[in-house]
C-alpha cells in the first residue's frame, strides 16, 4: 500500500497523526534500531494489516527520518514484528503463555521481547493488530520508553460509534467546519482519499463504527438503500473496513411511502415488512459486513409508528426482523418529544419525555435493536443532569449518545473541552442496583449483562483544512474516542496526548495547552448557562445569547424567569414529577432545596432570586458574578495563548488565536445580555457596582 507523503503541513490536516520528526536526543536512539517492520506473507493479503502496515512505516518514516524495511522474517533484530496468535513463531514465542487467551476479539498485546529485541503486537484478528500499531505509534509519538513493554489491551466498550449528520447536498446539518467530505450535489463524492484519512483518524482513537448521513433523513438521502446508489456506499464501506469500522446507514421510516411505491409504513402491514426484508437483502448484497439502521423516528416532526398507532418497540421491531438474518442490528434513538405541546403550561417537561415513551416498553424490544439515549434528557446542553432513562431498562440494549460537534457548546468557534464533562456522565451513579450502578456500567453492558452496548456521538468534522474549524476542537474528536475505549482514561491524560501528537512534546508548551483545554467547559459554562438552565440561544442557528429565544417556546419556556423568580419546578411535590424518574439517593438528593447541587438549581427549582446558594451568595449575584468572570477568563484565554506564539508553527498558532479572539469577544456579548436581562427582570443591583444596563 503506498504511504502519501505529509501534506498540508500547519494547517492541522494531519491533526494527531502529523507523526513529527523526533529531533536528535537520547529517545531517537532508543527508537531508531525499531525502524524495521516483520510480518509474515500471508498475512499481508489482509486488508487491515495492509492499513496497519502502512501507518506503522508512515509513523516511523514521519518521526525517525527513514523509511522502514518491511521483512517476511525476524533474521535482523531489533524490529517491530506484527502477527496473530497462533500463526507467527515469532509472536508466540514472545508472548507469556495464557496471555493471548485473556486477548478480546479487537485487543492486543504489545510486548518488548528480551531475548530477539523485537517489540511485538500480537492479536486475535486484523483488526487488533491495527489497533496495537495505533498504540505503538502514540507511545512513539508522545516520547513513552519502549524498553520492557508489556501491555494487554481490550476496549472496555463494544459499539464505538460516530454519527455523521451529513446530508447528500453536501451541508451538514450542526456542522461548524465546512462542507460534508462525504457529498457534494446529492451524490456521494468521487474523492475518497479524504474519507480514508477521516477513517485513519477515528480507528486510531478506536471507533469501530459510523452512520454516514444523518438521522433527519431528507429526501434524496433516502435513497441511499436503493441500487442506485448502494454500490458508491459500498465503496464508501471499503474504506472504512480497511480501519476495523462498521458503516451503518440511518433511515427514514416513511421509505416505503416515499421510495417503495407503497401507502402505508405501518410495521403490522405484511408489505411494509416484506419491502423491508427486500431493502435488506439489496444492502447486504452490496455491502456484506453492513452494520444496520440508524433510525429517529416521532420526534421534532420525523415520520415513525405513531401514525399508525404503534409504538416504539414494535417500529424498531419490524426493522430489526428484517436485519436478523444478517446479524444487523437497528439503532433507535430515544430523542422523542412533543415539540407542538403547550409550552406556557409549567407542567408541561420535555425533560420527561423519553422516560415516559421509552421505560414502559422495557423487554419488548428484540434482541437486534438498541437504543440510543442522549447523555442528558434535553438537548446535550453544557450543564444538564444525567438522563434518568439511562440503565432504567434492565432488559433492552442502550448505548448512550454524546455530542462531540458544539452545538451548545460554542459551535467549534469557542473552546470547549468536553472530555471532562464526558466524564462526569460516566461516573455518575445512578443507583439503579444499589450503589456502584455508575453510568460507565451500564454502557459497557456489565451492569444488566446487555448482549449490545457502547458509545455513540455526533461527529465534529468538515471539509476545513483542519478538519473541525477550531483547532482546539480536534481533542474532542480525539478524547471521545479514547474515552470510548476505556472511560477510566482521565481527562488530563487524554488532552497531553492529543497535545504531544499534535504540537510536540515541549514540557512548557504542553502544560500550557493542558491547562487551557481543562479550563475551557467551565469557562463556557460561566458566561452562558447559569445554575443549570440552558437554551439561551438563538433560535433554529443557537449561536449567540437569546435568553427567550428557543424555538419551540413561548417566552420563559426553559426558566420560567419573571420579577420574582427563576427556574423549573420539576419536583414531585409542587412541579412536573420529573424527579421521580431518578432511582434511590438521586431522586433524594435533586427533590430537595436542600441537597440539590448548585450548578443544577434552576434544572430543578424554581427560586427567588434572593435563594442563597450553597456557595454563600444569592441567585441573582451568583449570575451576575459568573458572567463577569467568565468573560474575563474567555480574555484570559486568548492573552494565554498569545504568548505561545514563538513555540509552534505559526498557521497553528494563528488559526486559534482568531477563534480565541472571536471567543474573547462574544463572552462580553453573553455577559451583557445575560445580566442586562436578569437585572431587568428582577431590579436587584450588583452587591459589587458592576455597571448593568
Amino acid at each position: 500500500m503506498n504511504t502519501p507523503a505529509f501534506p498540508h503541513t500547519g494547517d492541522g490536516y494531519q491533526a494527531w497523526l502529523g507523526y513529527r520528526r523526533i529531533p536528535s536526543s537520547d529517545l531517537r536512539e532508543q527508537y531508531l534500531p525499531y525502524n524495521r517492520i516483520m510480518i509474515e506473507e500471508h498475512a499481508e493479503r489482509d486488508v487491515i494489516i495492509q492499513a496497519a502496515i502502512a501507518e506503522l512505516i508512515r509513523g516511523l518514516e514521519g518521526m525517525l527520518g527513514q523509511a522502514p524495511a518491511v521483512l517476511s522474517s525476524c533474521e535482523q533484530s531489533p524490529c517491530v514484528a506484527l502477527g496473530i496468535f497462533g500463526s507467527s513463531a515469532v509472536i508466540d514465542g514472545a508472548i507469556q503463555e495464557g496471555t493471548s487467551s485473556k486477548v478480546c476479539e479487537e485487543g492486543y498485546v504489545i510486548r518488548t521481547d528480551n531475548l530477539t529485541g523485537c517489540i511485538v503486537i500480537g492479536a486475535v484478528s486484523s483488526v487488533g493488530i491495527l489497533y496495537g500499531v495505533f498504540h505503538l505509534l502514540r507511545l512513539l509519538s508522545t516520547g513513552a520508553d519502549v524498553d520492557g513493554l508489556d501491555i494487554l489491551e481490550n476496549p472496555v466498550n463494544q459499539l464505538r460509534m460516530v454519527n455523521q449528520w451529513d446530508n447528500i447536498d453536501g451541508s451538514i446539518e450542526r456542522g461548524y467546519a465546512g462542507k460534508s467530505i462525504f457529498y457534494a450535489d446529492n451524490k456521494i463524492t468521487s474523492d475518497l482519499e479524504r474519507i480514508r484519512d477521516y477513517a485513519r483518524l477515528l480507528a486510531s482513537s478506536g471507533i469501530n463504527a459510523i452512520s454516514m448521513n444523518n438521522v433527519n433523513v431528507h429526501k434524496y438521502e433516502t435513497m441511499l438503500i436503493t441500487p442506485e446508489y448502494l454500490p458508491d456506499v459500498a465503496r464508501v464501506a471499503d474504506i472504512f473496513r480497511a480501519y476495523g469500522i462498521k458503516l451503518f446507514l440511518s433511515v427514514n421510516y416513511a421509505s416505503p411511502l416515499e421510495i417503495g411505491g407503497l401507502t402505508t409504513a405501518d410495521p403490522l402491514e405484511p408489505t411494509v415488512r416484506e419491502w423491508w426484508r427486500n431493502v435488506a437483502s439489496d444492502v447486504y448484497a452490496a455491502i456484506p459486513d453492513f452494520g444496520g439502521f440508524l433510525v429517529k423516528a416521532d420526534s421534532e416532526n420525523r415520520p415513525g409508528p405513531f401514525t399508525y398507532g404503534r409504538n416504539h418497540a414494535e417500529g424498531a421491531n419490524m426493522l430489526a426482523e428484517a436485519l436478523e438474518p444478517y446479524s444487523g442490528i437497528v439503532i433507535w434513538r430515544c430523542f422523542v418529544y412533543n415539540c407542538k405541546q403547550d409550552w406556557r403550561d409549567r407542567k408541561t417537561d420535555r425533560a420527561r419525555a423519553a422516560y415516559d415513551h421509552f421505560k414502559p416498553l422495557d423487554g419488548q424490544f428484540k434482541e437486534n435493536v438498541i437504543l440510543q439515549v442522549k447523555n442528558g434528557p434535553i438537548d446535550f446542553q453544557v450543564r444538564e443532569p444525567v438522563s434518568p432513562l439511562i440503565g432504567a431498562m434492565p432488559a433492552t440494549n442502550q448505548v448512550i449518545e454524546f455530542q462531540i460537534t458544539q452545538e451548545y457548546t460554542g459551535q467549534q468557534r469557542h473552546v470547549c473541552y468536553l472530555v471532562p464533562q464526558w466524564k462526569e456522565v460516566l461516573d455518575f451513579d445512578t443507583h439503579i442496583k444499589g450503589e456502584g450502578s455508575t453510568v460507565k456500567r451500564i454502557v459497557d453492558g456489565s451492569l444488566h449483562g446487555s448482549r449490545y452496548s457502547g458509545f455513540a456521538a455526533v461527529s465534529n468534522i468538515g471539509d476545513d483544512a483542519n478538519w473541525t474549524g477550531h483547532l482546539l476542537a480536534q481533542a474532542n474528536l480525539y478524547g471521545y474516542g479514547r474515552l470510548a475505549w476505556n472511560p477510566e482514561l482521565s481527562s488530563e491524560q487524554i488532552a497531553e496526548e492529543w497535545i504531544r501528537m499534535s504540537f510536540g512534546g515541549e514540557s512548557d508548551l504542553v502544560d500550557a495547552i493542558l491547562r487551557l483545554l481543562m479550563d475551557s467547559w467551565g469557562i463556557y459554562e460561566a458566561y452562558t448557562a447559569p445554575l443549570g438552565v440552558g437554551f439561551m440561544v438563538s433560535p433554529n442557528h443557537h449561536y449567540g445569547p437569546d435568553v427567550e429565544g428557543y424555538e419551540y417556546s413561548m417566552w420563559g419556556t426553559y426558566h420560567f424567569a419573571d420579577w420574582q423568580g427563576v427556574g423549573v419546578d420539576r419536583t414531585q411535590a409542587t412541579g412536573t414529577g420529573y424527579t421521580t424518574q431518578y432511582t434511590g439517593a438521586n431522586f433524594d438528593v435533586y427533590e430537595s432545596l436542600d441537597t440539590c447541587p448548585d450548578n443544577l438549581l434552576l434544572f430543578f427549582h424554581h427560586v427567588p432570586y434572593t435563594h442563597v446558594l450553597h456557595s454563600g451568595k444569592t441567585v441573582i449575584q451568583h449570575i451576575y458574578d459568573t458572567h463577569f468572570e467568565g468573560a474575563e477568563r474567555a480574555a484570559e484565554l486568548r492573552d494565554r495563548w498569545a504568548k505561545l506564539a514563538d513555540r509552534m508553527d505559526e498557521g497553528l498558532h494563528q488559526q486559534v488565536a482568531d477563534r480565541l479572539a472571536e471567543q474573547a469577544e462574544h463572552a462580553k456579548e453573553w455577559r451583557d445580555r445575560i445580566n442586562t436581562y436578569f437585572y431587568r427582570r428582577c431590579g436587584i443591583a450588583d452587591e459589587q457596582g458592576r455597571e448593568i444596563y
